[in-house]
């Protein structure tokens, strides 16, 4: 028998120093006493963006002006399955407060590890921890070390803060001198840096995390990094990403969303079925496969984190091998 799934809007509020509002469950209610973003159920009729706006004035007393969608989690309590829809407030009117006599928080982003929270909030973290656009770098030959490096560093200065290092062809010793010539750069734009499928190597050259192949991923039954560092995986179906969310990965890709010349075989997903399955996910996903940066709001849009891509940030290089198996 299937059990509908209960829809709550949730808003991510934030003051002037970027800190995010939490406020926590009553005495008496469904997870009592654990911290959450606030908002709560539809309405029967009632559109997302209507029901976001009165649950942040009967909640909290603001007016929301702007707001965007940042994830939905898909979330089967033992009680209830809950259907968390979660936006970011962009611009709001008022101050804060609890109007109906709840205790309120502010926490950076490093302090919501701190507070207790459902379940279903712990892919909204990981997301509000992600950027919007994630560059993979093309499988060049190791003789193309400058060329890796240039791109590299036109990357970081484009805006983009999440690259993953995927060099199939390079030896160890390759990696190792690459990853020491730009973690600096990285670590002074507060970039994060992964490599494709060694997490081995990656713990030992202090990356800040790992990106794993759709069949790395398979052969792996827990989570092969520490909490610190970013797990990804790529992924092309329901299946796998059940299966990396249920690794602990923080993020996946999914692909092909658009037709794309390295895979040209390749049937693509398009944006309804990319949503589909996002929708289901539980995890930030990142669509990936013929997009471009324009294409970000489309993602956000379908549900997604925003875009991955290898030529939308490294357009000269030619492909050489898959991209992202």
């Amino acid at each position: 028998m299937n059990v509908a799934f209960v829809h709550v809007v949730a808003g991510v509020v934030r003051d002037k120093d970027q800190r995010i509002l939490l406020a926590q469950r009553r005495p008496g209610a469904h997870l009592a006493g654990m911290w959450e973003f606030p908002g709560g159920k539809l309405e029967t009729g009632e559109s997302r963006e209507a029901g976001l706006k009165r649950e942040l004035d009967e909640e909290i007393g603001i007016d929301v002006i702007a707001a965007r969608p940042l994830i939905q989690v898909a979330f089967r309590y033992p009680e209830k399955n809950v259907l968390l829809d979660v936006h970011e407030i962009t611009e709001y009117r008022g101050t804060p407060g609890p109007r109906e006599g709840q205790p309120l928080a502010w926490a950076t982003l490093d302090e919501l590890d701190e507070y207790p929270m459902p379940e279903a909030d712990r892919p909204v973290i990981a997301a509000l921890r992600l950027p919007e656009t994630y560059a993979i770098t093309p499988p060049l030959v190791a003789a193309r070390h400058k060329a890796v490096v240039a791109g590299i560093e036109t990357t970081l200065v484009m805006g983009c803060r999440l690259i993953a290092l995927r060099l199939p062809a390079w030896r160890i010793d390759a990696i190792t001198t690459l990853v020491n010539r730009i973690l600096p750069a990285c670590r002074t734009l507060s970039a994060r840096l992964l490599l494709h499928d060694d997490y081995e190597l990656a713990v030992a050259l202090g990356a800040d995390g790992v990106h794993l192949s759709a069949a790395r991923s398979r052969s792996l039954s827990r989570r092969p990094v520490p909490t610190s560092m970013i797990l990804g995986v790529s992924c092309h179906g329901a299946d796998e990403l059940a299966h990396a969310a249920s690794i602990g990965a923080d993020f996946a890709t999914l692909s092909p969303v658009l037709a794309t010349r390295s895979h040209p075989q390749a049937i693509p997903l398009g944006w309804a079925r990319f949503a589909e399955l996002t929708h289901d996910a539980m995890l930030p996903v990142f669509a990936l496969g013929g997009l471009g940066r324009n294409d970000v709001d489309t993602a956000r849009s379908a549900g997604g984190q925003g875009i991955a891509a290898i030529s939308a940030f490294f357009p000269r290089e030619p492909m050489t091998s898959s991209t992202h198996s």
